[in-house]
């Protein structure tokens, strides 16, 4: 009996210090931003960094914006603006992308820290085109078009300031460059983090 209660106690030991080194080398989360620059969008990630130091993540970005090919005459009618303009023609650029970064300190207590990250992309491209006029009423649209889809490889920049205000939540303020040879987006997003930002011995 007093053999179990020795072995179950030095296993228990032995976990929780595994899990304690575990938890202060490795952090996981997930980050969501709300996109501004040539396109309007968001992106979400899942978010891995080792050592508090190095960084990788896999994410999807999704933009859109008022097709360049739209004519000026167009009006969505009636039916758009009942539909809050979802049903609407627009440039849209979806980004499936990996990354890998190191991350900086900005201050002592680890509350602002920089991340920076570069990574690669497939990205889906869809273009309204063949604009033809109805002359239709006003109760629906004035053109009929169709979507021209396309993918291409694309190169992403995507340095964060992160702001890890606990242990668990967050917030960002991210500059975000997705660059291919057909349709880039520039901008910045500001957004939020959740999951294991830092190790629990800082706190």
């Amino acid at each position: 009996m007093k053999i179990r209660v020795s072995i179950i106690l030095i296993s228990c030991l032995f976990f929780n210090r595994a899990h304690a080194q575990f938890a202060n080398q490795h952090s996981i989360y997930t980050s969501g931003e709300i996109n501004f620059g040539n396109y309007i969008g968001m992106n979400l990630n899942l978010n891995y960094v080792y050592n508090q130091t190095y960084s990788f993540k896999l994410g999807y970005t999704g933009h859109i914006r008022t097709p360049k090919s739209q004519p000026k005459d167009y009006s969505s009618g009636l039916g758009g603006l009942f539909s809050f303009g979802f049903e609407n023609p627009y440039d849209q650029l979806e980004t499936i992308q990996m990354g890998i970064g190191k991350i900086y300190n900005l201050n002592n207590s680890g509350t602002i820290r920089l991340n920076l990250s570069v990574g690669a992309g497939y990205t889906i491209i869809r273009q309204p085109e063949n604009w033809q006029y109805t002359d239709s009423a006003f109760l629906s649209e004035n053109y009929t078009w169709n979507y021209r889809k396309h993918t291409t490889a694309s190169f992403i920049l995507n340095p964060k300031i992160e702001f890890p205000i606990s242990r668990f939540y967050g917030f960002t303020v991210s500059p975000l460059l997705i660059l291919n040879k057909d349709s880039s987006y520039i901008g910045i997003g500001l957004g939020q983090m959740i999951g294991i930002l830092k190790p629990k011995k800082q706190y």
